[in-house]
């Protein structure tokens, strides 16, 4: 599918009539015949099915759906193509986007926002659904003041969307850390080791606390709380000893940093030869858990519903297991909740 340029835009152009379809927006009429759909920033395993819930939706809604390519940029540059039925075929189980994602600066200033509002109009798309994080939903937010009605989906691994308790991709990624860990563990219980592993999360511990409890790891070190060395670990480390055991895991967040140190001074500490590991990317790829498949059909489907009801500038959130949306504004404001019952409980069971 090739990239539609200026002239080809108007083809995608729906009839100048006003349909059942059609809401008011800012005091003109916004067509909703057309919607596009966007992927932005970091990729996260269960984007595929978000996309492909919100084009089988529009168009058992009789919506025209354009796939937009690379994020923000490409509404930017019309790299976009028309999706029917079979373009979101078999990609349900595909980790990624196949939309593909970048980041944009020239988004980030006012006349790179107009020029995507200015594609959108050219194209006649109605609204436009953004699957990422919170950068994604700023982006969202911008577009729909020049005017473009825009609904956000929380995408993002480290599950740090303030407004949603859960987020597209976090199952998954987990679930890899686990895995990976797991192995990790084989080769530490081999040799008696400690193994320092940083897992994905910069502000957010949340990554690293449900893996350290699964792992059962020793010590779990996330940004939310403040950690002391000799207490927090070292002394954790000895405790363990004293009751047999003779290899460690360590859980660190991406946001805590300098595992590699970390390591040499447990080791220069306690005499055991200690290891870091940084999992890094691998934490984004993979086949999507069924959890992520689940929500990310149940939020794509929401994301349609409510540009079809003429409501804009939302965001899709998941709060005490519904699916529910906010204000983007009014969700960006809100501050993250850590689990610090969680973390007390992973103190208590893994020493």
């Amino acid at each position: 599918m090739l990239r539609i340029g200026r002239r080809k835009r108007q083809g995608l152009c729906p009839s100048a009539d006003i349909s059942s379809n059609d809401l008011r927006f800012g005091g003109l009429v916004m067509s909703m015949n057309s919607i596009a759909v966007l992927t932005s920033g970091g990729d996260a395993p269960g984007m595929n099915a978000a996309v492909r819930a919100v084009a089988r939706t529009a168009i058992a809604n009789g919506i025209r759906v354009i796939g937009v390519r690379r994020g923000y940029n490409g509404l930017i540059s019309g790299d976009v193509f028309e999706m029917n039925l079979r373009s979101v075929s078999d990609i349900i189980h595909r980790g990624g986007t196949t939309l593909f994602t970048a980041r944009s600066p020239e988004f980030n200033t006012p006349a790179g926002v107009q020029k995507a509002a200015d594609t959108c109009r050219d194209l006649g798309i109605g609204g436009v659904v953004v699957i990422g994080g919170d950068g994604s939903f700023r982006g969202a937010r911008d577009l729909t003041n020049a005017g473009i009605p825009c609904v956000g989906i929380p995408g993002t691994i480290d599950n740090d969307i303030q407004c949603s308790e859960y987020t597209i991709g976090f199952d998954t990624a987990m679930n890899t850390a686990m895995e990976m860990v797991d192995r990790i563990r084989d080769t530490a219980q081999s040799h008696d080791r400690c193994s320092v592993v940083e897992v994905m999360g910069r502000r957010c511990g949340d990554i690293a606390l449900l893996t350290g409890i699964a792992v059962g790891a020793t010590s779990i070190l996330v940004p939310e709380v403040e950690y002391d060395f000799q207490k927090d670990i070292i002394d954790r480390m000895q405790f363990t000893q004293m009751t047999g055991k003779k290899h460690f895991i360590v859980v660190v967040a991406e946001g805590i940093g300098g595992v590699e140190q970390l390591a040499k001074d447990i080791e220069d500490k306690t005499g055991i030869e200690s290891r870091a590991t940084v999992l890094g990317h691998v934490q984004r790829g993979g086949s999507p858990t069924l959890r992520d498949r689940v929500v990310a059909s149940e939020m794509g489907y929401k994301a349609v519903e409510l540009l079809v009801q003429g409501k804009s500038n939302r965001v899709v959130a998941m709060r005490h297991g519904d699916i529910v949306d906010f204000d983007i504004t009014e969700a960006l404001q809100m501050k993250k909740q850590f689990n610090k019952e969680l973390y007390d409980i992973a103190l208590k069971i893994s020493i």
